[in-house]
């Protein structure tokens, strides 16, 4: 067995472990909640953090091309920032509130 998958072999008894974990009310359900919540989070701050630094690239690429219109790309990509976090933060939100239920 190669090294990627003894890492995928981890990764997923890692993630089924909430499945055979015991639940207060005896069904597996909670455990799929707290994998879903995971993965949730996980995918949101890997989304949140190709989405900035496309971003980030962008802006410095026209600053870089053009350093009189600093400015005005510095606004927008601040904003973009911003929109691009609120939606991991948001995520984050749902994802606990989701964990809070097993």
């Amino acid at each position: 067995m190669n090294m990627l998958n003894k890492i995928s072999v981890a990764i997923l008894a890692v993630m089924a472990s909430p499945l055979f974990a015991s639940a207060d009310n005896g069904s597996s359900a909670s455990g799929l909640v707290a994998i879903g919540a995971g993965i949730a989070i996980g995918a949101a701050a890997l989304g949140g953090a190709l989405g900035q630094g496309k971003t980030v690239s962008a802006a410095l690429e026209a600053i870089g091309r053009n350093p009189a219109a600093s400015g005005k790309a510095f606004a927008p990509m601040i904003l973009g920032l911003v929109l691009i976090e609120s939606l991991v933060i948001f995520a984050f939100v749902i994802a606990n509130g989701l964990a809070g239920k097993v």
